[in-house]
């Protein structure tokens, strides 16, 4: 088991639907419902609180994502209101339902990471972070 160096690497291991923690262990049974447990290093998820936070993400992600398509579509395109509306919502609840498994991951490895609500803050030693780490970030406070 390798514990992430960064943040960032917790993080796009939780985007990836895996571990926080090791990286191996799937992170989700079912679409959107975290295992108790990671397989592979036992970290146990039971403390996760996503919450509806996933779906917020998920929403301002795909509202600003959407936007310069709505206005490409009126502005460059002689296309009516039904039109419209035959490409922005199948799109925008594709582009929507895509990110809510990717942002709950996102979201537990954070707390994973922060040690929010009775995760344990977990950091390699300062020998193994690497060069790039600074004190505050490997664990010594």
């Amino acid at each position: 088991m390798t514990l992430p160096a960064t943040y960032g690497q917790a993080a796009l291991r939780g985007m990836r639907c895996r571990c926080p923690r090791c990286g191996e262990g799937l992170l989700f049974r079912k679409w959107l419902k975290p295992l108790d447990r990671c397989p592979a290093c036992m970290l146990d998820l039971t403390p996760q609180r996503a919450d509806d936070f996933p779906a917020y993400i998920a929403m301002i992600v795909t509202g600003h994502l959407m936007a310069p398509v709505i206005i490409m579509l009126s502005k460059d395109f002689a296309m009516g209101v039904l039109g419209m509306f035959a490409i922005v919502v199948p799109l925008a609840v594709v582009m929507m339902l895509a990110m809510l498994q990717p942002a709950k991951g996102a979201v537990i490895a954070t707390q994973w990471w922060f040690g929010m609500h009775g995760f344990v803050k977990e950091r390699l030693p300062a020998a193994e972070a690497g060069p790039a780490a600074k004190p505050g970030e490997a664990g010594q406070e």
